[in-house]
């Protein structure tokens, strides 16, 4: 079993920053992502930003040059910085990863794992 376990979110004024955090524990023999995902209530879930085992990045056209994303591979973590927060940041986000964990006998395979969100809310 993997689990990934968020940190951050909360309330903030439009122009401002949060920090999201999420670390993945168990069985994990290795992550070939991690990302970051919201749902405004109404919308669907998209994606916000993603990043490779390797460090690639990509995000959202939406949040480009306000958030980063980073990772660390030895640690199993993900981080998102969010500045110049608007109102329409406000969402439930979602750590996800792709991770690589035993299967049978032998062999390992990559299954997807969410987190169980954390509440933004950005005021006007």
């Amino acid at each position: 079993q993997v689990q990934l376990v968020e940190s951050g979110g909360g309330l903030v004024q439009a122009g401002g920053s949060l920090r999201l955090a999420c670390a993945a524990s168990g069985s994990i023999i290795s992550i070939n992502t991690m990302g970051w995902y919201r749902q405004a209530p109404g919308k669907q879930r998209e994606l916000v930003a993603i990043i490779t085992s390797g460090g690639s990045t990509n995000y959202a056209d939406s949040v480009k040059g306000r958030f980063t994303i980073s990772g660390d591979n030895a640690k199993n973590t993900v981080a998102l910085q969010m500045n110049s927060l608007k109102p329409e940041d406000t969402a439930d986000y979602y750590c996800a990863a792709s991770v690589v964990v035993r299967y049978g006998y032998g062999s390992a395979r990559p299954i997807d794992y969410w987190g169980q969100g954390t509440q933004v809310t950005v005021s006007s």
